[in-house]
């Protein structure tokens, strides 16, 4: 059974957004943090695993790290009836870390992430390329301002 987070009380958001910060943060530390107890935090984070809230834990790369990567999105118009086969393709694109289906002008935004221009270059040739992709819109990511 999914949970909502509108369904989440105080404590289980606050817990949600100390991970957010921090995910590697104790246990200990994140009850001193929220004024429970230990077993309150563990007892919490297995219930809003289970429920699917929290669906697992990550590492953020260092700006020095993520600095060195081109980063874009783009937006994607695709021929009707043709999604299906679309995907499979982006599926094996690792360089696509993120693809919505989107309302408006584009049928999906992907953000992509390369490793030189000469690539990012490859990658959209590559998604324009596919069949079905009838369109692409491009804008070159130039400094993160706000990453929650």
């Amino acid at each position: 059974m999914k949970t909502r987070l509108d369904t989440l009380d105080e404590t289980d958001r606050n817990l949600i957004a100390l991970l957010q910060l921090s995910a590697r943060d104790s246990v200990a530390n994140l009850a001193r943090k929220l004024g429970v107890a230990r077993t309150t935090v563990v007892a919490r984070l297995a219930r809003l695993e289970q429920n699917g809230v929290i669906a697992g834990y990550t590492v953020k790369l260092g700006q020095e790290v993520s600095d060195n990567a081109l980063r874009a999105y783009v937006g994607i118009t695709i021929e009707p009836k043709s999604a299906r086969d679309v995907l499979k393709q982006f599926r094996r694109m690792p360089e696509i870390e993120m693809l919505c289906s989107v309302s408006g002008e584009f049928d999906y935004v992907a953000w992509l992430r390369a490793t030189s221009a000469e690539r990012l270059d490859q990658l959209l040739d590559e998604i324009g390329q596919i069949e079905g992709v009838s369109r692409t819109t491009t804008s070159i990511v130039l400094a993160l301002k706000i990453e929650r």
